[in-house]
């Protein structure tokens, strides 16, 4: 058996894709594409393909990660030139490469970068001060729906946000207008199986206190990078990649 990782960026109204759309879309892409994946075993086989993280509906991302196997050995750069032209429109692979970590990479991601745009002037406020404030309190409180029980409950996030920093966007186009020197969140938080840190959560807390009016919907996100362990084999191999 042989193992890759395809890394894929998603924008424009792909976003809206969901997570088990998105695994339809790809299974059919690998099988126009005629590269032949491995099939589990048992009386429902279905191929062995995961994403490496599940990415929240409506948002958009720039370097995504799905882990598949394959029974015979492919040439890295003949599946990207395969798979290119049998995606949706906004979908792009950027690059193939083999992984010899045999256990999954769902279970192994710890933290995600983010890039969230509020669109309120940044030159407005002193919007660094505002987030030294906001990462300054002992606790940063958010209400999170219980899994199970379905109820809302508060919880602390503080511990789960790795960084936060505020910065001027820089005019990627949005829908209708040009997104330039709004107000861009980059965060690092908690993601993974071990510790899970929702942008939603952050957002909420952030908008509270800062006292900021904006409606959701017009919060875009993207998901920039997500990393490994630090001292691990593949976040050495992962990490350092850009889109």
């Amino acid at each position: 058996m042989n193992k890759y990782v395809l890394f894929f960026s998603k924008r424009g109204y792909s976003k809206y894709t969901s997570h088990l759309d998105m695994l339809r879309l790809f299974k059919r892409a690998f099988r126009r594409a005629d590269i032949a994946l491995s099939y589990s075993h048992g009386f429902n086989p279905h191929p062995q393909m995961s994403f490496a993280q599940p990415l929240s509906l409506g948002y958009s991302a720039c370097r995504e990660m799905l882990e598949f196997s394959t029974d015979q050995a492919y040439d890295t750069e003949d599946i990207l030139r395969r798979l290119r032209g049998n995606l949706a429109e906004g979908m792009d692979v950027s690059a193939v490469l083999p992984v010899h970590e045999k256990k999954a990479l769902a279970g192994q991601v710890d933290r995600a970068d983010y890039e969230i745009i509020i669109p309120v002037p940044y030159y407005d406020r002193d919007y660094s001060a505002l987030i030294g404030e906001f990462l300054a309190q002992d606790q940063i409180l958010a209400m999170k729906r219980q899994k199970k029980s379905k109820e809302l409950k508060e919880v602390d996030i503080r511990e789960k946000i790795v960084s936060m920093e505020a910065a001027p966007s820089e005019g990627k186009e949005g829908v209708g207008i040009l997104k330039r020197n709004l107000l861009q969140l980059n965060v690092q938080l908690d993601c993974g199986s071990r510790s899970n840190l929702s942008p939603e959560l952050l957002l909420s807390a952030f908008l509270a206190f800062s006292n900021l009016p904006v409606e959701r919907h017009r919060i875009e996100v993207c998901r920039t990078c997500m990393h490994f362990p630090e001292d691990s084999e593949l976040e050495k191999q992962f990490g350092g990649m850009q889109e």
